[in-house]
């Protein structure tokens, strides 16, 4: 598909490719296709990180970045998948490539990526209920945890937790600080209690 893409859309032709000796790459199907369009499969050698250091970098980086995602707010490890997916998705659109100013996005689409719509991963927020017939005191909304953006249209990808399922939506009403604000309602709380605890403890002078 990537090369069909590249080749359709960028005019392009993919030469060779890089990988390590995992199962996905030896595999007759593979050999036969990269024979067949006459591209050049270049393998590391076993148990080598530094002849394929790039790619394990950025693993290491994405990895680094879904455990800070999910850990942030508690989120259940099943969901992985969708913040490996918008960690991607985040990556290049705001990292720079390397002796330049520009990011990966703006090198192949040719233009500077709109950032503007992205929303802290992870945090509650409410997907309008158009699937339902409504009854007169029903929800009108569903609540959910925003997961990610949407790789075919112009949508958000939530986890709705009345289905469990993941939906694509635009009609989402986003708490982006509900999370800050509950650890800061902690703190004050802690730091009231504190204050009790001093002044029952410390002798008063009448």
């Amino acid at each position: 598909m990537f090369r069909k893409r590249v080749k359709k859309g960028k005019k392009n032709l993919i030469f060779s490719i890089k990988s390590d000796r995992g199962g996905e790459f030896i595999n007759h199907s593979f050999i036969t296709y990269c024979e067949e369009h006459g591209i050049k499969h270049e393998l590391s050698c076993p148990r080598t990180s530094l002849q394929y250091r790039v790619v394990k970098r950025k693993n290491c980086t994405l990895q680094e970045m879904v455990r800070t995602m999910i850990n942030e707010y508690g989120l259940p490890q099943y969901l992985w998948a969708e913040a490996v997916n918008t960690s991607c998705y985040i990556s290049n659109r705001i990292y720079f490539y390397k002796n330049t100013s520009k990011t990966f996005f703006e090198i192949y689409y040719l233009r500077k990526p709109n950032v503007s719509y992205f929303k802290v991963f992870g945090c509650k927020c409410f997907i309008l209920n158009t699937k339902d017939n409504l009854e007169k005191f029903d929800a009108k909304s569903y609540e959910a945890i925003f997961v990610g953006y949407s790789n075919t249209s112009k949508a958000y990808r939530v986890f709705n937790r009345s289905t469990l399922t993941i939906e694509e939506s635009i009609h989402v009403k986003f708490e982006e600080f509900n999370a800050f604000v509950k650890n800061v309602v902690e703190i004050d709380s802690l730091g009231e209690d504190m204050e009790k605890i001093t002044l029952k403890d410390s002798p008063i002078e009448e």
